[in-house]
């Protein structure tokens, strides 16, 4: 049976200070051992954020990585930076990523394979804007995204992958997909992972939910059979993150 996975998105919110004393307010009560959770988190915060939750059970992520090793890549974080701090996770292809810093799904698939290549756990981000849900080219546009993302990755390496369906829509905006809604396109993730890596792998491969997940939601979404969980935004910055953990 899959492992849930909680992971909390914090976006460009909280200082050093303010991330650790989150941290240090919140690490016994958000500790789970029923679903496996995250704080993914600015860069600036990684480091105080791992020295504050070292031996709590939760886990460490950033929030994006480059491709190479190293290089001319100024203001650019390596997957080997990430892995020798302690990290764990990265969050890859957010749509605000695609949005505002020029992602593609070349280039995430590119850091989907330097992630998994540095022992890194890639959360890969997959979702479709209101336009491309009003004109019913949701599944095409996600499935697209899932086989672009992963081109090239290995069965035994994609079984290490987050894919996160996060309708675009619904990020920030206080409107969630309902239960079924996300159920649909989270099955046809399923089904495309089938597709290309056979029914062993894909149903050993955790799907989460994110856009507006909250303390009120998360028991609904998270019970629906291919939702593995949640990437929590907002939430994650507040003591509500705790009743998500534990919905």
């Amino acid at each position: 049976m899959r492992k849930k996975i909680i992971a909390g998105n914090w976006k460009m919110n909280k200082t050093p200070k303010e991330a650790a004393e989150f941290c240090r307010m919140i690490k016994e009560k958000a500790a789970s051992n029923e679903a496996e959770v995250v704080f993914c988190v600015p860069f600036v915060d990684l480091y105080p954020v791992l020295e504050e939750l070292r031996g709590s059970g939760i886990g460490v992520g950033a929030e994006n990585m480059h491709f190479e090793d190293s290089g001319a890549f100024t203001g650019e974080v390596s997957a080997l930076m990430l892995k020798e701090m302690g990290v764990e996770y990265v969050v890859l292809g957010h749509s605000e990523r695609r949005q505002y810093f020029g992602e593609t799904d070349e280039t995430v698939n590119k850091k989907v394979k330097k992630a998994l290549a540095a022992g890194l756990v890639p959360i890969m981000c997959c979702g479709e804007t209101l336009e491309q849900r009003e004109a019913g080219i949701t599944i095409e546009w996600v499935r697209m995204q899932v086989k672009c993302g992963l081109l090239g990755v290995s069965a035994a390496d994609a079984a290490k992958v987050v894919v996160a369906y996060e309708p675009i829509w619904a990020i920030g905006t206080g409107k969630t997909a309902t239960s079924e809604q996300a159920q649909e396109v989270c099955h046809a993730i399923r089904e495309v992972l089938t597709e290309m890596y056979g029914k062993e792998t894909a149903e050993q491969m955790r799907v989460q939910y994110g856009g507006s997940v909250n303390a009120k939601n998360a028991a609904e979404l998270f019970a629906m059979a291919d939702i593995d969980g949640g990437l929590v935004g907002g939430a994650s910055l507040k003591e509500e993150f705790v009743s998500i953990v534990h919905y």
